[in-house]
């Protein structure tokens, strides 16, 4: 509705203008030959007959008493082109003068000159046909009807190119289910809107696969899981059932407790992954040198724990999900170190780095990002560890990741280096409450100092 207001406006004021422009033109004409006359009669060289200069073929040149002097063939009737008479003080006017039953004049009236006796010169054309007839409102109105045409079918075709892809990527969403994921939207060709949201739309739905397949995953590994534990308890149950003189009930008792530990724990971790992923942990600021040297402390070990923590490093976390951290990485490497166990806190550029080493038999390079997987147990952790859930190390990452760190296997030159790197926090003196060990707590066999770094030593009795 509004397009069609203005394309109205717009034809009346080329109409109007149109208009004006051949009847000011008219006028021009008029003007340029009545001056030419009136300098001729004023140096007294007219003719009798006057020469027409066409369009321009209506010429009279009339006396004070508005008689008939001299005139064009065409104008040749004894009667005045018009009863104009300028005045002295305005001596070119314009008229349009409309004899009944003749077609329109356009009139150019010039007075001679200002004396009272003065005659009048009037030149003067008729009124041109596209002004006398409603031809120009239907040629504009003919030319807004096609230029509207054309730009209707320029838009529908513009926008049926446009909307094939559209047409194209609802044909393909419709065809995704969830239980397939693997298809893909089409991608248009260009740079253009389209083209970028089905590219993101793609790069999302790999992404959907991806947390899907590893939902699903997940799911079985964990069922698979949960079924070993369930069956060794439905077993010692059913042997205890069965058998009642031959099995003891004691025996029976302590499977049973161990199987509901095992479920316990994986149970336990299964739920502290699901906290990670749908809430954050209150935060605050921790010296991480503290923590460590803290954890340590009361770490129970089966070795020697040798710690060199940098003083004044400062993070922002949970002080519960670092401890698990620690507490992983921690018993961990006590479990296949074969005599000591290094932990070392240090800063690299913006980031604290925590790093565990042991001189155990190490991790193979192909299996450093494995072990990261939830249920991942090598042949070596489930000989050393068998009652564990394989969630810890999956856990660790996740909390590091929820601290914007990370955490993994380097390259060590014996055993295991597992190296957590969080970021600091530039905040002189900000350290959160947490006591840091006293001297009781670590009692060092050896104290050495290297650059502000200090080391400690505890033995496996925490003496």
């Amino acid at each position: 509705m509004f397009s069609l207001i203005i394309l109205t406006l717009l034809g009346v004021t080329l109409d109007l203008t149109i208009r004006s422009n051949v009847q000011a033109d008219a006028f021009d004409q008029a003007e340029r030959v009545a001056s030419q006359w009136s300098a001729a009669a004023r140096n007294g060289i007219v003719p009798h007959r006057m020469p027409a200069y066409p369009p321009v073929e209506l010429v009279q040149i009339v006396d004070s008493h508005m008689r008939v002097v001299d005139s064009s063939k065409q104008a040749s009737d004894s009667v005045p082109l018009s009863k104009l008479r300028p005045p002295a003080d305005d001596r070119f006017q314009r008229r349009m003068e409309c004899p009944p039953g003749e077609p329109c004049i356009l009139l150019m009236a010039i007075r001679l000159s200002p004396d009272p006796d003065a005659g009048v010169v009037y030149a003067g054309l008729p009124e041109p046909g596209i002004l006398t007839t409603n031809r120009l409102e239907y040629l504009i109105a003919g030319s807004i009807a096609a230029l509207v045409g054309l730009a209707a079918w320029i838009t529908w075709a513009l926008v049926g190119r446009t909307l094939r892809p559209v047409e194209a990527i609802r044909a393909r969403i419709s065809e995704i289910t969830v239980s397939d994921l693997s298809l893909r939207l089409p991608v248009p060709p260009g740079r253009d809107e389209i083209t970028q949201l089905t590219v993101t739309a793609n790069e999302t739905l790999a992404r959907l696969e991806s947390a899907v397949r590893q939902q699903r995953e997940f799911a079985s590994t964990t069922s698979h899981e949960l079924r070993t534990p369930l069956a060794g308890l439905r077993t010692h149950l059913e042997e205890a059932l069965t058998y009642p003189e031959e099995v003891d009930p004691q025996e029976t008792m302590r499977a049973a407790l161990t199987a509901t530990d095992r479920l316990e724990a994986i149970i336990n971790d299964l739920l502290m992954l699901a906290r990670l992923r749908v809430s954050d942990a209150p935060a605050e600021l921790i010296d991480l040198g503290e923590l460590v040297a803290s954890e340590v402390a009361v770490q129970p070990h089966r070795l020697p724990l040798v710690v060199s923590a940098a003083p004044g490093l400062v993070i922002r976390g949970s002080r519960m999900q670092l401890i698990r951290v620690l507490d992983n990485l921690l018993v961990n490497a006590q479990r296949h170190a074969e005599s000591t166990v290094e932990i070392t806190v240090e800063r690299e550029g913006d980031r604290a780095v925590v790093a565990v080493s042991d001189d155990g038999p190490g991790v193979e390079p192909a299996h450093r990002e494995r072990i990261f997987e939830r249920f991942v147990r090598l042949d070596d952790s489930r000989r050393r560890d068998p009652g564990g859930s394989g969630l810890g190390l999956a856990i660790s990452r996740d909390i590091a990741r929820a601290h914007h760190g990370t955490l993994g296997v380097e390259d060590s030159r014996r055993g295991a280096r597992f190296v957590l790197r969080l970021p600091i926090v530039e905040r002189s003196g900000a350290v959160a409450a947490g006591a840091a060990p006293s001297a009781g707590e670590l009692a060092p066999r050896k104290r050495t100092r290297d650059g502000g770094h200090v080391a400690r030593v505890a033995s496996p009795d925490g003496a």
